[in-house]
């Protein structure tokens, strides 16, 4: 991608400054984990059995560890290398609640995680096609993303998303013991496996207001998880739970700054509830679907 600068009318192109080390990078996600990643960053080179991980970090949304390696070099498996650390992680699951407790200070428990939306991030100026194409698959725990640096001390970082992704990892699993071990503890969710149980209705529903929300901007990307799909930002801003004849919504706004003057949204901020934010709204038809999308865009504008 090629990045100019606007002077006086005339565009002047912008070079890309390459990264001298490996640390470099990894000083830049882990001071901004939040913003990269919608993570919170752990500690940094975890050292655990032989392998000394990069980045350790835990994503709050769906309370999951998340393994981050900085790449320079192209000369790797992403899915060797991937899976042999799910593979540490989910065989010493309680050093790593440890050194989150120890760092963080919290009290976490084996049951307060869900283990099964682990997964390990790589980041590198660049993958190779072959990298890129060993992640086209639909279920795959493994993300590549690549950051680039420019002489304007302007920052790119981009997700590597393969079209098309069908097939499903399971169907080499079996040749390989440790991806089959991993994969049985492992999930990774879909929209297909969301929407499944709702009635057509409400997927039509679901389908309507999901194309609203991605038009309220070009930077909104969404995330299936286990229990809802994520409308993000720089952070999920609104989730939805597909229901059989209804749909949830959650709204990530603080209590007190939900501008609602219809008040067709529940304060759950005492309530245990699995979105994120302090407003819930039930929908079964299109009826209030402006007025809902109105609601999100508040989300959405706060998400900053």
């Amino acid at each position: 991608m090629a990045l100019y600068n606007l002077q006086n009318k005339q565009l002047k192109y912008i070079n890309e400054s390459p990264f001298k080390l490996e640390r470099e990078i990894q000083n830049i996600c882990e001071e901004n984990m939040p913003i990269l990643l919608n993570c919170r960053f752990v500690r940094s080179e975890f050292a655990i059995d032989n392998f000394r991980l990069d980045s350790l970090a835990f994503d709050e949304t769906v309370s999951a560890f998340v393994i981050i390696e900085y790449k320079r070099d192209k000369n790797f498996s992403v899915i060797d290398q991937g899976y042999a650390y799910l593979s540490l992680m989910l065989n010493h699951k309680s050093d790593f609640i440890l050194e989150y407790n120890e760092i963080i200070g919290k009290n976490l428990k084996r049951s307060d995680v869900d283990w099964s939306q682990s997964k390990v991030v790589f980041v590198s100026p660049s993958f190779t096609s072959y990298q890129k194409e060993a992640i086209s698959f639909k279920d795959l725990p493994i993300e590549l993303w690549e950051i680039k640096k420019y002489s304007n001390n302007t920052v790119s970082f981009t997700q590597v998303v393969t079209k098309n992704s069908v097939e499903s990892i399971q169907t080499i699993s079996k040749a390989d013991k440790t991806l089959e071990a991993v994969n049985k503890e492992i999930k990774v969710y879909t929209e297909d496996e969301l929407i499944q149980f709702a009635n057509e209705s409400i997927q039509e529903l679901y389908e309507k207001i999901k194309r609203m929300i991605l038009n309220i901007a070009d930077d909104i990307t969404t995330k299936p998880t286990k229990l809802y799909m994520a409308f993000i930002r720089r952070s999920n801003f609104c989730d939805i739970e597909i229901q059989k004849n209804q749909l949830k919504v959650w709204i990530n706004i603080q209590k007190g700054k939900l501008d609602d003057s219809k008040k067709i949204t529940r304060d759950v901020s005492e309530v245990g509830h699995h979105g994120n934010g302090d407003y819930e709204m039930n929908i079964s038809d299109d009826n209030d679907i402006e007025y809902l999308i109105s609601l999100v865009r508040q989300g959405y504008n706060l998400n900053i």
